[in-house]
């Protein structure tokens, strides 16, 4: 959600803020900010709501120079969208300046006990109060003197974020410590990249991956100083912190738009690369199944499993309610899939031989995250399915599988699906092979699990035609989306799309159940999108379209090639081709992002950065 980038270095830190800021835009935010600390000891702090632009406007042709500078930009949670409550904050005495993600929950009670020691401040936020509680331990530190100002900067984070509740990612500077950056975290992602003669703090890998390979991600409770030349990694009770250097993944290239238009189209069209990064190296012909290693558990582990859950947010959870599918129809393992939000506030009966999988493009999804804390809490092994290398879900799991898919900029997931879908296909292919499923049947997953590549090429080959579809319904008041079995979350996720980037109603169900009170919905004007394959449930497929017909409403069918069973009565065909049936999804999904896409962009919306969204969701 809000992004964090903070420089100490030899060189000035507003190129590398600014630079830095604009590699978090995807995460989603409505203001920024930058404050620098100058050679002579003041702080120009310049912030503003609205898109990083209106920033770089009010900074001018004369950037604020200094060599240590933190900033930031915001989704609101407390206060609404204007340039007083974006970051940075000032506390009480103007020298300590402060960024923050995360949410404060007591922060109104410790607002008014500030207020009545004379304080005063000049937005709505939480965060402003934790800003001016550090500034108030350095001020009383200051008094009692024999420290120096780092020091007694470090000892006043540790006195402050000991008396907040909640959650927070934050980089601190003041102007008696030049060139000296404090950042902590407890919930909300935080990460230290190592330079040459520089260092920087962020919340995302992005957002130094142009500058420094390395970096250092740090947990819970963890507290790093940082200085051009030197860093210090503790615990926030002073202890000793546990940390590695770990290597960045993807070069600043993969992260570029390169000449695409926008970061969700050039995503959308990397997934042939996407879904083979996911199953490289994975597929066994010997046993005619997957490999899996990084799930750390033994072949006889994997046998005594009785029952699966899986949890996810949003796109990942969709994902999950495919895997559910797979898993049951593939392994015959009963399966079910959860909310994360929600999970970790039910008490949901699991036996000793339950396996939990938490699913998060990111990684630090917070609900996914609580739900993996809740599982293990518990007892049970919990494994990650995720793309960020070093994220705290992958840190904190038992085990799991990463995509590989390598960065997702644009908020509306697409390769993240498809990578996902993949590795619970490998998953159900893995356990199914373990129980009874024949070695003839695991051949022929493989066999078409391999074609898929060159599949999702040619289904990319119909971008413009579905491009003259989506122009043709622009004015649509809103869409439906119908699939059965396996597509069933095609369809939840070809609406999640159309609803992130275009703004407008879209609704997703199972096909059969138009009848019982979706049917209401259909008109003239609104059209139903229905993933229809050549599969075993086309023929109850086909009753639900003609059941729309009927009723006059326009169907935008998407089926298999060859399949011309549709050309009589839908509006409009798109052909994919033909897989087996547990693999239809991820090329029957990807016209549908298409679809959401162009349909975006002809209703002028921002598609990478639509309204109050968030690629990574890390406040509850």
């Amino acid at each position: 959600m809000c992004g964090i980038i903070g420089y100490v270095g030899k060189e000035n830190a507003t190129p590398y803020l600014l630079d830095g800021l604009s590699r978090l835009e995807y995460r989603g935010y409505d203001s920024s900010g930058i404050a620098v600390l100058s050679d002579d000891g003041t702080i120009n702090l310049q912030k503003c709501a609205g898109r990083l632009e209106n920033l770089r406007k009010q900074i001018g042709a004369l950037p604020p120079k200094g060599y240590c500078g933190i900033s930031h930009t915001r989704w609101a949670t407390h206060g609404e969208a204007n340039d007083e409550n974006s970051h940075p904050h000032f506390d009480q005495s103007g020298k300590l300046v402060m960024v923050h993600n995360g949410v404060i929950e007591n922060y109104q009670k410790l607002r008014e006990v500030l207020e009545f020691q004379g304080h005063q401040f000049v937005s709505q936020t939480d965060s402003e109060v934790l800003s001016h509680l550090i500034g108030a331990a350095y001020d009383r530190s200051e008094e009692k003197g024999g420290e120096s100002a780092e020091r007694r900067l470090v000892a006043a984070v540790r006195e402050a974020v000991k008396q907040v509740t909640g959650t927070y990612g934050i980089a601190v500077m003041h102007a008696d410590a030049p060139d000296f950056l404090v950042g902590a975290r407890l919930g909300s992602p935080l990460i230290v990249g190592l330079g040459k003669g520089e260092n920087f703090l962020a919340s995302d890998v992005s957002a130094v991956v142009a500058h420094t390979s390395d970096a250092i991600y740090l947990n819970d409770y963890d507290l790093v100083c940082l200085k051009g030349d030197e860093f210090k990694v503790e615990r926030i009770d002073g202890g000793m912190a546990d940390f590695q250097v770990s290597q960045v993944e993807y070069s600043a290239e993969a992260a570029e738009l390169g000449d695409y238009p926008h970061f969700m189209l050039k995503e959308i069209f990397e997934q042939a690369d996407s879904v083979e990064n996911a199953f490289r190296g994975r597929l066994s012909d010997q046993e005619a199944s997957a490999k899996l290693g990084g799930l750390q558990m033994t072949p006889q582990e994997l046998r005594d499993v009785d029952r699966i859950v899986l949890v996810g947010c949003g796109t990942a959870c969709h994902a999950a309610m495919a895997g559910e599918h797979l898993i049951e129809s593939l392994a015959r393992i009963p399966t079910e899939v959860e909310i994360a939000s929600e999970f970790r506030y039910r008490n949901v009966p699991m036996d000793k031989n339950t396996l939990v999988f938490v699913i998060s493009q990111s990684g630090e999804t917070i609900d996914s995250l609580g739900a993996l804390r809740e599982a293990k809490r518990k007892g049970f092994r919990v494994l990650g399915i995720v793309n960020s290398v070093g994220s705290t879900i992958a840190r904190e799991s038992d085990g799991g599988a990463y995509m590989h898919s390598g960065p997702e900029i644009g908020v509306a997931a697409t390769k993240s699906f498809t990578s996902q879908y993949m590795l619970l296909t490998l998953l159900a292919l893995l356990l199914g092979r373990m129980r009874d499923m024949s070695v003839s049947d695991g051949q022929e997953i493989l066999r078409e699990i391999r074609a898929l590549p060159d599949k999702i090429r040619k289904v990319l080959q119909l971008n413009e035609r579905i491009k003259e579809i989506a122009l043709k319904y622009v004015d649509a008041p809103g869409m439906l989306f119908l699939g059965r079995q396996f597509n069933y979350c095609s369809a939840l996720e070809g609406a999640l799309k159309m609803k992130e980037i275009s703004y407008i109603f879209a609704s997703g169900h199972a096909s059969a159940e138009l009848k019982h009170g979706v049917i209401a919905l259909v008109t003239e004007d609104l059209p139903s999108v229905f993933v229809a394959p050549k599969d075993s449930v086309f023929k109850k497929n086909m009753s639900s379209i003609e059941e729309v017909k009927a009723r006059k409403g326009p169907v935008i069918a998407i089926t298999t090639e060859g399949n011309d069973e549709l050309d009589r009565i839908a509006d409009e065909v798109i052909y994919v081709p033909e897989t087996i049936e547990c693999l239809n999804p991820i090329l029957s999904v990807i016209p549908l992002q298409l679809l959401s896409y162009h349909f975006a962009v002809a209703r002028g919306c921002d598609v990478d950065k639509p309204r109050n969204l968030a690629k990574s969701v890390t406040v509850e």
